[in-house]
């Protein structure tokens, strides 16, 4: 098909919910993207964050191909060599004593909410089930993680949404003591807020948090569904805070292109799901566990070490640029303040000129594959400075 006809296709047949841009993706290489007219684009976005070693990557293929041969999948009543090879190497990287493995950010959020009150349940029966969570974090688009988003913009339409949620200034730990009582079962986080405006939390904040939960013995939850996996320097964005959850969730790139989530419970968190507790169709399915095994056993320090020399590259370089007011994140999740112009306005003449990126809120957002390279770096970043040069 021609690119005429698959926006056709979409528009006439697929649930309107995407507000996309004039662009459709055929193929690509790396950091590379070709559209239906062979036209490259330097990739600023590698999917939100999904293709961690941008498209096409030799290894990922390999991993992906050969399981394709063997089975595609086979049902949790069976185990399967993928899914057993993930949840060792999740464990084995993370420290962490077991993993449920399932489809999505959303889901793996989903599991870290029941297993935060079942954990209360099992020890005091019902009363204790309150989450806390932060304003401007984003958790996920089902009932229940649209809830534990605080986005008030997001409650809406589908109402009623669960209960048993609170919201806490970021950065103010007064105001998260405020929200805590008798009830409350967990404190439940994200390094970096994505969504909410690529806005990283403050190592002592996070640390203030973790220490507030020892004392009082609430669960800390650290969503890592898009600062996980390598994206911000380390393997999960909380250790650059010196913390130790109780349970963290992933996605995104731990797939490397496949749907896939997984949650990851400590030592006070690990047999709270028994037998029948919890599931999944497609939890474990072996074709994406191969591609994140791939994926997680390339995750090492030499390739985390590269990934902060590029950030501190691309905050150098963006700094530069006279419409840029402020740079945020953390690693290769980085989002820009800009001056005078609109950061949807800029991202979609950035697609004109040959540059995938993103926004968040009223940022423009970058989450590049982890391996491009420098000279794609600087040639995305000749295409951003010229689109901001611009006279509106």
């Amino acid at each position: 098909m021609d690119f005429e006809t698959v926006k056709e296709n979409a528009e006439n047949f697929e649930a309107a919910v995407y507000n996309r841009f004039e662009l459709g993706i055929k193929c690509g290489k790396g950091a590379t993207l070709l559209d239906f007219s062979g036209k490259e684009y330097i990739d600023f976005s590698s999917g939100i964050g999904v293709n961690i070693f941008g498209i096409a990557d030799e290894g990922w293929i390999a991993a992906v191909t050969a399981q394709l041969k063997l089975i595609q999948h086979t049902c949790n009543l069976y185990y399967n060599e993928p899914a057993s090879a993930l949840v060792k190497l999740l464990c084995e990287k993370s420290g962490f004593k077991r993993a449920f493995l399932c489809n999505s950010g959303a889901e793996a959020n989903e599991c870290a909410i029941k297993v935060a009150r079942k954990y209360w349940h099992d020890r005091h029966g019902e009363g204790k089930a309150e989450i806390i969570t932060l304003k401007d974090s984003f958790h996920g688009r089902t009932v229940t993680t649209l809830s534990a988003t605080g986005q008030g913009g997001m409650h809406k339409h589908f109402m009623p949404f669960t209960e048993g949620f609170l919201y806490a200034a970021p950065n103010d730990i007064d105001d998260l003591k405020s929200k805590i009582s008798a009830a409350t079962a967990a404190v439940m986080i994200e390094a970096v807020q994505g969504e909410g405006g690529v806005n990283a939390l403050d190592k002592n904040y996070v640390q203030k948090i973790a220490e507030l939960c020892g004392e009082r013995d609430i669960l800390l939850i650290c969503d890592e569904i898009q600062c996980g996996n390598g994206r911000t320097g380390r393997l999960f964005g909380y250790m650059n805070f010196e913390v130790k959850p109780d349970i963290v969730t992933t996605a995104k790139g731990l797939g490397g292109g496949l749907p896939i989530g997984a949650a990851l419970f400590n030592e006070k968190t690990e047999k709270v799901l028994g037998k029948g507790d919890h599931g999944s169709t497609f939890g474990g399915n072996p074709i994406a566990a191969a591609g994140a095994v791939e994926i997680l056993s390339r995750l090492n320090d030499e390739l985390l070490s590269e990934v902060i020399k590029k950030s501190d590259y691309m905050v150098s370089k963006l700094k530069k640029l006279d419409e840029i007011a402020s740079v945020h994140g953390m690693g290769l999740m980085l989002g820009a303040s800009l001056k005078t112009k609109k950061a949807r306005d800029v991202a979609a003449e950035c697609i004109t000129e040959g540059l995938v990126v993103l926004t968040a809120k009223e940022k423009l957002r970058f989450l590049p594959p982890l391996n491009i390279s420098y000279e794609e770096i600087d040639l995305g970043l000749e295409i951003l400075s010229k689109v901001l040069s611009k006279q509106q």
